[in-house]
């Protein structure tokens, strides 16, 4: 499957590119460039606005991509999946008009201590303009959710529980499901962040009885400015448009504008076309392997380099999760992420350091900054060894 991959095929420095920073953003396989080459340069056409062929065929890719987005992610209704820019805007569009429709002052909203800042930011926007209270839910020193006080923060006054599948920085997979039921049984409804679980494990967002499920096209093989919002059909119809313009439109007259439906209602304007083509391509290949077989794949590879990382000298790595991902983040005594970062570059090794957008996180655990790097199905066991090696390379150069 590396064959795939043509970035990773390219060399760094004269090394061969060991690519470390999928949580960041993926590396895209052949068949996804070149549906995306193949509708621009033979299919393309706007949608829902005209009739000629090549508008016809954009538009059956269009709702294409959609089916296989729905039935990726095993959703009721077509009309529950909303195109939009990424998992941050499908955050910031449910804080809006969640919040407009349902958000009093003096409600509240939970979100927990490992939030990404696009799982932070957007309800506390929304928490100002409507007048109501951020509660946050604390995390253990093993980067794991305290339940406990979880359900002690839950009350009447609880409207929105926003939280994240995966931690982008810790590599926590939280129990969503049984959060979601607890939140539920409070009357609250339920976000999740799935940014960083769709493109590494099965989801299935009626197993798990999520509200809303928001998710990003670039981290799952697929391009960038595309992601996905699943909202159960009856909050969505529920919920004010986030934007007017075209598409989202049923009538409009200077005295008063009615709406389209789902899922229309919240798509305004030219849509990205070409990336929801390459999205449902993102989406097929990722299928025909199997999500649980990337999973399990994934699996294997962190329990390959974790006992190395660790036990380098001077290395500490933040959090310690039962259940997680494949990331690891760690620091190292008297060393920069930055100059570990950049060294390692020089060795064609690809991770990410700075503050992971998790500034909440970094305080948490008293540092300003961190190295993640971040596994995908696609990396092997030898690139594991060797940037293990580079690491301790880099360590013993800086010390």
């Amino acid at each position: 499957m590396r064959e795939d991959f043509p970035m990773l095929q390219t060399e760094v420095h004269g090394r061969p590119l060991i690519y470390l920073d999928s949580a960041a953003t993926s590396q895209k396989p052949r068949a996804v460039i070149d549906a995306i080459a193949k509708f621009y340069a033979s299919q393309y056409g706007t949608v829902h606005r005209a009739v000629y062929s090549s508008s016809v065929t954009a538009g059956e890719l269009y709702a294409a991509s959609r089916k296989k987005v729905k039935n990726f992610i095993h959703a009721n209704h077509e009309e529950e999946i909303i195109f939009t820019k990424g998992t941050t805007d499908g955050i910031n569009l449910v804080a809006h008009s969640f919040g407009k429709a349902f958000v009093r002052p003096g409600d509240e909203i939970l979100i927990s201590e490992m939030e990404h800042h696009s799982n932070i930011v957007p309800w506390q926007l929304m928490c100002e303009d409507r007048g109501a209270i951020i509660r946050v839910i604390p995390m253990s020193d093993a980067g794991e959710l305290d339940l406990e006080a979880y359900q002690s923060l839950l009350s009447e006054r609880t409207k929105m529980v926003a939280v994240t599948h995966v931690s982008n920085a810790l590599g926590t997979i939280n129990p969503v499901k049984q959060m979601i039921a607890m939140a539920h049984a409070a009357g609250a409804k339920v976000l999740v962040d799935g940014a960083q679980s769709v493109p590494h494990m099965p989801v299935d967002v009626q197993e798990l009885d999520a509200d809303f499920y928001a998710f990003s096209g670039h981290k799952m093989l697929g391009p960038t400015g595309i992601g996905c919002l699943f909202g159960k059909r009856a909050l969505l119809d529920a919920m004010p448009p986030y934007q007017g313009g075209g598409d989202m439109i049923d009538r409009v007259s200077f005295e008063k504008t009615t709406y389209n439906t789902l899922p229309l209602k919240f798509e305004a304007g030219t849509p990205a076309i070409a990336q929801v083509v390459g999205l449902g391509a993102a989406v097929d290949y990722l299928s025909s392997i199997g999500m649980q077989a990337i999973r399990t794949r994934e699996e294997e590879l962190f329990a390959e380099v974790w006992p190395h990382v660790v036990d380098i000298p001077g290395i500490k790595v933040l959090g310690s999760a039962k259940e997680r991902a494949a990331i690891i983040t760690f620091t190292v005594q008297d060393v920069h992420p930055l100059d570990i970062a950049t060294l390692l570059d020089v060795q064609g090794i690809a991770v990410r350091s700075g503050h992971l957008c998790v500034q909440p996180i970094m305080r948490r655990f008293g540092i300003s900054a961190a190295v993640r790097a971040s596994i995908a199905f696609y990396n092997t066991g030898e690139e594991l060894h060797f940037f293990c090696k580079a690491l301790r390379e880099v360590i013993a150069h800086c010390s």
